[in-house]
């Protein structure tokens, strides 16, 4: 076993080899491979909500029509103001802030009597990426818990499609977990990442490791579009007799499988909210380490490739040679801005640093390669080694961490902040501003701010801690949710801290401006709700029967508070609750 990182570093995109040696321990005897998967085990990987687990240009615009006529509006233009209308993908934007120009967003509703719930709908049993709401449709990602078409039984990774103005499901994507098991696949974690819908198309990546490309009809109408007509062998897995797709199926038009293709192997989950610019969709891989969580089984598999978003081809796979820097895996989404004329996609990697990417493919020898523009390193100095010279252990509370949230483009700035899983437990974080018009190495001369965490007396920990979610900037504030439960305020062009809330609970989502507030829910069910002013007021307070691991969106007036378990459809004047269960 000891010669096999050695057959990966020339593996270059061959699928079998690597397959071969993944698979190794996985079909090992229970006894052997349980000492192996030790690591692994003790590791729960719903933290990709940001990547979460984790949501430019406004490339989708607001409404389905719009979208037909005009799939590219001018960046500089579309970067001048947040989203409104539909919420067509993560952060409603490719500038990807989580933050709303909508108004009349109200915050008086109460879950318990339902007022102004517009309606109610059962999810499964773990729910991280959010809701994305296009063309009167709602799409998220789920697990199988709730059952919704008793041809799917058992454990599988779901994204569901509602109805907006009722709650009802109208059709499902169910994919099968993959036979590597919780190496690969963790047991109960469905599909984390949120849709991206581009007209009559949306995109997601799957618990699979794959990009699916479907109609957003599904098989509802009747019409098998394709290319992709295998449906019920998709959906029974390959070992297992074909299935009869019915008119709750998704009508799949490709499937890009990102495991089969570059040998990418995902740690413990896969989650990406991808990016459409013109004819290309661009998403992360997911790679990552394996159960021993110091191998990384695929080094030179990619971290972000370029996919024809028509036929479900390889375009382009990035150049910056993550490979043996990960720490542990990569769950971050691309955001797309512009600086001087220039697009730029940037992506937050699993060794802590952020890259720009150049979105036009170029050739490089025989590779076809999105090239690096800038990259700025999230991690100092005195992260990776202590006072004496001393290198700093991964996951240490002052160690080195990678990037969870995804970046968000404002005012030709990226923000970010790093974190790691949440069972690694609290420690030290820091949220940068990067200026993006550098070039190169960027790591000094870009950076604008940082806000740093810091030991404070008795052991313990304060200003920025890890974290996995991703911010929102309103009106030239900055606003960041920890894993602590710790909510701050910041000036977006000094960094200078306005307020703090000390929270009771972890934060797993984000926070979210709209109509002068900022939402941000908790572990404990709780939905904090702040003024967004540079002081600091006592929240009010809403509670929820279950964990909110999500960042609540606004599209149409309609706010959506994704738990665990069940989504919410809240708007003002909401008279007669519609419960739902799929």
């Amino acid at each position: 076993m000891k010669d096999f990182p050695a057959i990966h570093s020339l593996a270059v995109y061959k699928p079998k080899v690597i397959h071969t040696y993944r698979y190794y321990i996985l079909s090992a005897p229970v006894d052997t491979r349980d000492k192996a998967m030790f690591e692994i085990t003790r590791h729960l990987p719903a933290f990709i909500v940001t990547a979460l687990l984790g949501f430019g240009a406004g490339l989708l615009p607001a409404t389905r029509a719009q979208a037909e006529e005009n799939p590219l509006e001018p960046v500089q233009e579309a970067t001048k103001g947040a989203a409104t209308g539909d919420w067509s993908q993560w952060g409603g934007r490719s500038d990807r802030n989580m933050a709303s120009a909508e108004k009349n967003v109200t915050d008086d509703f109460d879950p318990t009597t339902m007022k102004n719930i517009k309606w109610s709908v059962s999810l499964g049993s773990q729910s991280f990426g959010n809701p994305t709401i296009a063309g009167g449709m709602v799409f998220l990602g789920t697990n199988n818990k709730a059952v919704c078409d008793p041809k799917h039984v058992g454990d599988r990774g779901v994204m569901m499609c509602l109805d907006e103005a009722t709650g009802k499901l109208l059709w499902q994507l169910v994919c099968p977990k993959l036979a590597s098991g919780k190496a690969n696949d963790w047991e109960e974690v469905g599909i984390c990442s949120s849709p991206t819908v581009v007209g009559d198309r949306v995109y997601v990546v799957t618990n699979r490791c794959e990009l699916v490309c479907m109609t957003t009809k599904g098989l509802a109408g009747g019409k098998n579009e394709g290319p992709f007509k295998e449906e019920g062998q998709y959906m029974a897995g390959a070992d297992n007799p074909a299935m009869t797709p019915g008119p709750l199926d998704a009508d799949i038009v490709w499937i890009y499988d990102m495991k089969e293709e570059l040998g990418v192997y995902p740690h413990t989950a896969t989650s990406c909210s991808v990016l459409v610019l013109g004819d290309l969709v661009y998403t992360g891989t997911s790679n990552g380490n394996d159960w021993t969580h110091r191998n990384v089984p695929s080094p030179n598999a990619p971290c972000l490739i370029a996919v024809d978003k028509n036929t479900g081809k390889l375009v382009a796979t990035d150049d910056a040679k993550v490979g043996e820097t990960i720490f542990q895996g990569q769950w971050s989404s691309p955001t797309l801005l512009a600086v001087n004329g220039q697009q730029q996609v940037v992506y937050g990697a699993g060794n802590g640093v952020v890259y720009a990417f150049d979105p036009t493919p170029a050739k490089v020898g025989n590779e076809t390669v999105l090239k690096k523009i800038w990259w700025y390193d999230c991690n100092p100095k005195e992260r990776k080694f202590s006072a004496d010279g001393r290198k700093r252990s991964y996951p240490s509370r002052e160690g080195p961490s990678e990037i969870l949230a995804t970046p968000v483009f404002y005012k030709n700035k990226v923000y970010i902040a790093v974190g790691q899983a949440p069972d690694h437990g609290t420690g030290l974080g820091m949220l940068h501003c990067i200026d993006a018009t550098k070039k190169g190495d960027v790591t000094a001369s870009g950076k604008v701010w940082s806000f740093d965490g810091v030991k404070a007396p008795n052991d313990g920990e304060k200003g920025m801690l890890r974290t996995l979610s991703t911010v929102s900037i309103y009106n030239d504030l900055v606003l960041a949710a920890d894993l602590s439960g710790n909510v701050h305020c910041l000036d977006a062009a000094t960094g200078k801290e306005y307020w703090n809330y000390a929270g009771r609970a972890p934060i797993w989502g984000g926070t979210f401006a709209v109509d002068g507030k900022v939402f941000v829910g908790n572990d404990a069910g709780e939905m904090l709700i702040f003024k967004a002013q540079k002081e600091l007021n006592e929240p009010k307070v809403i509670n929820f029967p279950a964990k909110i691991r999500s960042t609540p969106v606004v599209a149409h007036g309609v706010m959506y508070v994704e738990l665990e378990n069940r989504l919410y459809a809240i708007q003002a004047g909401a008279r007669a609750a519609v419960i739902q269960k799929p």
